[in-house]
C-alpha cells in the first residue's frame, strides 16, 4: 500500500464490495484490531461526553441541556441511519452507475443496505469489517454534531432532527465518498489529501454551521446583551476529552497499528500544543489577558487543522500548521466575526472550517518530503491546487445543499423557536427540564 493510498480511507475500498471476497483472504491481527477497537470508543468519547460537555459550558445555564441533548440524539440517529443506509452510501460502489453519468464518482450505491452483506468473518485489512463499520459510524456522528455548536439556543429540536438527517443524507456521505471513495471518486481521483477529516468532517460542517446559524437569523438581544459561557470548567473538561479523544480520530485512521499511527499520535499532540499556546500568546497581545475559553478554542483549532495532515506531514510539518491554525482561527473566531456580524454561538465556523481550510491547504505543502513529510507529493505547488479545489468544492456543494435543505425544512415546520421559548431557555421551552435546580 502506497503512501498516497494510506492517506485516505478510500484505499480499503477493494475490500468493502459486497461479499468482500478480498477482505476474506486476509489474516486477522489481533494487535491492529484492538487498536481499532480502542480508537473507534475514544472517537465516540469525543462526542459524547467530549463535545455534549465543550458546548454545554459555553451556552448559558437556561440551554446547557439541550446542546447535551441535541449531541445525545444526533449518535443515536447517526447510528441508526449509518448502519440502514450510510455505510453503503460513502462505501459501496455497485449499483450507481449511468450512461451519462457516472454517480460513482459522487456517491455510494445502495447494494449494502442494512449491512446486507456483512459477514462476522469479514476482514478489512487485518480486523473486522464489523469494527471499521463503528470506527466509520463515530466519525458519521461527530460531524453533525459539530454542527450544533453554531446554531446553540435557538434552534427547534424537532426542525434540528429533521435538519440533521436529510444533511448526513445528501451532504455527509456524498463528501465522505468523495474523498475516500476509491478509484472512481471525484475528490480521490483528483488526489486530494485528506487523512482523517479534514475536508469530510471539518470543513464540512463549519460551513453548514455558518450557514444555518446566518439563516436562523442572530439570538435575541446578540450582540448587545452578554452572552457569557455559564460554566467554563465544562468546556475545559470537553476540550481535555477532544484532545484525548482526537488520538484514535487521527491515529486511527492509519487502519492499522503501525508506523503511520505512531506518527499521527506524534504530529497530532505537536499541532494541538502549539495551536493552543499560539491562540493563547496572540489573544494576550490581542485582549491584554489570557483566558481558558481561548485556550481551549485553540486546542480545538490545532486538532482540526493536523487532521487532514496528520498521516503525512512530519513534526516539523505539524508544528507550522499548528501555529498557523492557532492564530488564524483566533482572529476569525474574534475579529472577522464581529466585523461580519453573524452569530456563531459557538464558533464553529471560526474553528472548524477556517481551521480545516488551513490544515488541507498546509497538507499540500508539508507533505511533500523535501518538507519532511511522507505523502507522494510530485509538486507543491500542483498539490496545493489539488488541495485548493477540494477545499472550494466542498465548500460550494455544502453550502448550496444546506441552504436548499433549511429552506425547505423551513417552509414545511419552522426553524427557530419562539421569542418566548428563547427568553425562557430551551432547556425548559423544548424539553421541561432545568439543567440546575438549586
Amino acid at each position: 500500500m502506497t503512501l498516497r493510498k494510506i492517506a485516505g480511507l478510500g484505499a480499503l475500498l477493494p475490500l468493502l464490495l459486497p461479499g468482500v471476497a478480498l477482505a476474506e483472504e486476509a489474516t486477522l491481527d489481533s494487535g491492529d484490531t484492538a487498536w481499532m477497537l480502542t480508537a473507534t470508543a475514544l472517537v465516540l468519547f469525543m462526542t459524547i461526553p467530549g463535545l455534549a460537555l465543550f458546548y454545554a459550558g459555553m451556552v448559558r445555564s437556561k440551554n446547557v441541556l439541550s446542546v447535551m441533548m441535541q449531541c445525545f440524539a444526533i449518535t443515536g440517529v447517526m447510528s441508526l441511519l449509518w448502519f440502514i443506509y450510510g455505510y453503503s452510501l460513502a462505501f459501496d460502489t455497485t449499483g450507481m452507475q449511468a450512461d451519462v453519468l457516472n454517480l460513482n464518482s459522487f456517491v455510494g450505491g445502495l447494494g449494502n443496505l442494512f449491512l446486507g452483506n456483512l459477514t462476522k468473518e469479514a476482514l478489512v485489512g487485518a480486523f473486522p469489517e464489523s469494527v471499521f463499520i463503528t470506527f466509520q459510524m463515530t466519525f458519521a456522528i461527530i460531524t453533525p454534531a459539530l454542527i450544533v455548536g453554531a446554531f446553540a439556543e435557538r434552534m427547534k429540536f424537532s426542525a434540528m432532527l429533521v435538519f440533521m438527517v436529510v444533511w448526513f443524507t445528501l451532504v455527509y456521505a456524498p463528501i465522505a465518498h468523495m474523498v475516500w471513495g476509491g478509484d472512481g471518486a471525484l475528490m480521490w481521483d483528483w488526489g486530494v489529501l485528506d487523512f482523517a477529516g479534514g475536508t469530510v468532517v471539518h470543513i464540512n460542517a463549519g460551513i453548514a454551521g455558518l450557514v444555518a446559524c446566518v439563516m436562523l437569523g442572530k439570538r435575541k438581544g446578540y450582540p448587545t446583551t452578554a452572552m457569557a459561557p455559564h460554566n467554563l470548567g465544562y468546556t475545559l473538561i470537553g476540550a481535555a476529552m477532544l484532545w484525548v479523544g482526537w488520538f484514535g480520530f487521527n491515529a486511527g485512521s492509519a487502519i492499522a497499528a503501525d508506523e503511520t499511527a505512531g506518527m499521527a499520535m506524534l504530529v497530532t499532540q505537536i499541532a494541538t500544543a502549539a495551536a493552543a499556546l499560539a491562540w493563547m500568546f496572540a489573544e494576550w497581545l490581542s485582549h491584554g489577558k489570557p483566558s481558558a475559553l481561548g485556550i481551549a478554542s485553540g486546542v480545538v483549532a490545532g486538532l482540526v487543522a493536523i487532521t487532514p495532515a496528520a498521516g503525512t506531514v512530519g513534526p516539523v510539518g505539524a508544528l507550522v500548521i499548528g501555529l498557523a491554525a492557532g492564530v488564524i482561527c483566533f482572529f476569525c473566531a474574534t475579529s472577522l466575526k464581529r466585523k461580519l456580524g453573524y452569530d456563531d454561538s459557538l464558533d464553529v465556523f471560526g474553528v472548524h472550517c477556517i481551521g480545516g481550510i488551513v490544515g488541507a491547504l498546509l497538507t499540500g505543502v508539508f507533505a511533500a518530503s523535501s518538507m519532511g513529510g511522507f505523502g507522494e507529493v510530485e509538486s507543491i505547488a500542483g498539490q496545493l491546487w489539488i488541495q485548493a479545489k477540494g477545499v472550494g468544492f466542498t465548500l460550494i456543494y455544502t453550502t448550496v445543499v444546506t441552504v436548499v435543505i433549511l429552506k425547505v425544512i423551513d417552509l414545511l415546520m419552522g426553524l427557530r423557536v419562539s421569542e418566548e421559548e428563547e427568553t425562557v431557555g430551551l432547556d425548559l421551552a423544548q424539553h421541561n427540564e432545568r439543567g440546575y435546580n438549586l
